[in-house]
């Protein structure tokens, strides 16, 4: 798996990952919140498989 994200979709795919997690946990939204995992996950690993099925890179490395 090579990375397929760059800098600004990791960190917005983080903070929105955070912000529902944080949004379920705290009541605000119910549980469908947690699919926030998702986006937090790739984020953090700098892949995401349904880029790597389009066949899209944001990652300026790999370009």
């Amino acid at each position: 798996m090579s990375k397929n994200e760059g800098g600004i979709d990791r960190i917005l795919r983080i903070v929105a990952g955070l912000a529902l997690i944080a949004a379920a946990a705290t009541g605000n939204i119910g549980v469908w919140g947690y699919i926030g995992v998702v986006p937090l996950l790739t984020g953090l690993m700098g892949w995401c498989p349904v880029y790597t099925l389009l066949g899209l890179n944001t990652c300026p490395m790999k370009k």
